[in-house]
């Protein structure tokens, strides 16, 4: 019987575990597949994150999180959590390997992922010219032209990133104004490798047998163009990872809003008692590292005080 289990290893998961452990709670175990460090690490420049003055990229801004946050006793186990069930007063952890694991609390802090844009030729060049990470797959385009689509921080952020690599940067956003943060904007249209294609919507994406070729776009007032690029980058927002939740009736274990996100309070609390949510999965999340890992300390620590 765990005395806390977290799924997913961002932000938030690392840091109710820190909180946890540190708290006293022995057996807190966080299940993630991966690397710990959460969708932030494809991230290409962060530069609000208090204490760092100079910008850094996520995957240096997370290196050293796991370290930290397992040294009062912190476990990582690499298995996949298909589902979590109430049994009783306690809680079940359904395991992809048919295992089941019981715990007294669970903290889930599963994050997000980006949302496709529905763009006919998305799905089948997606990896060969379509991608949603800059840092991942931008080398593959030094000094060639690529498209990117998207008006929130996340698209700008990351059409600088590629204009240091790429020999221009399409920029193509569906209104005449952005989402980001002004000092980011006003980045981007200082920035002369990156072209603003407003008002404009990119009808297909299209390609051969090698991958992306170019891309159609259409602009509000319905003028067409071509622009042949090898590759495209999409950032339109991001789906919340709920999987965990589901139950096998379909319904979900505690209250969601109609996109899917949980209802928590102040304190992190879900519907079910000794059931928390942290992070970008949770309603009115703000989406930033610095917030995230506000949620994982505030569950981690309401668990420890209902410990006592």
């Amino acid at each position: 019987m765990l005395d806390l289990a977290i799924i997913g290893g961002g932000p938030a998961g690392l840091t109710a575990g820190l909180y946890a452990t540190r708290g006293g709670l022995k057996d807190v175990v966080m299940y993630e597949m991966g690397l710990p460090g959460g969708q932030i690490t494809q991230s290409s420049e962060i530069e609000n994150y208090p204490g760092f003055e100079a910008p850094l990229t996520g995957m240096e801004l997370m290196e050293p999180w796991p370290k930290q946050c397992m040294r009062f006793g912190l476990k990582h186990e690499m298995s996949e959590v298909k589902r979590v069930s109430k049994e009783g007063e306690h809680f079940l952890l359904h395991l992809a390997s048919g295992d089941k694991i019981e715990a007294k609390s669970v903290i889930v802090a599963t994050g997000s992922k980006p949302k496709r844009a529905g763009i006919k030729g998305e799905d089948t060049y997606y990896g060969r010219g379509v991608s949603n990470c800059a840092t991942c797959d931008g080398f593959f385009y030094k000094d060639r032209e690529v498209v990117v689509i998207g008006g929130g921080d996340t698209a700008l952020e990351e059409a600088l990133y590629l204009a240091n690599i790429c020999s221009k940067v399409y920029l193509v956003h569906r209104r005449d104004s952005f989402r980001a943060s002004p000092h980011t904007v006003e980045r981007v249209k200082a920035n002369s490798k990156i072209e603003l294609v407003l008002n404009s919507v990119v009808d297909e994406i299209l390609g051969d047998e090698s991958g992306v070729t170019g891309v159609d776009i259409i602009s509000k007032e319905g003028t067409k163009r071509h622009i042949e690029v090898p590759g495209v980058f999409i950032f339109v927002g991001m789906d919340v990872q709920n999987q965990v939740l589901k139950q096998e009736d379909g319904s979900f274990l505690c209250e969601v809003n109609e996109w899917g996100e949980v209802i928590v309070d102040l304190s992190m609390n879900t519907s079910v008692e000794g059931l928390y949510a942290a992070g970008d999965i949770r309603i009115e999340a703000p989406k930033q590292v610095v917030c995230a890992a506000s949620d994982g300390a505030i569950a981690a620590l309401q668990v420890v005080a209902k410990s006592h």
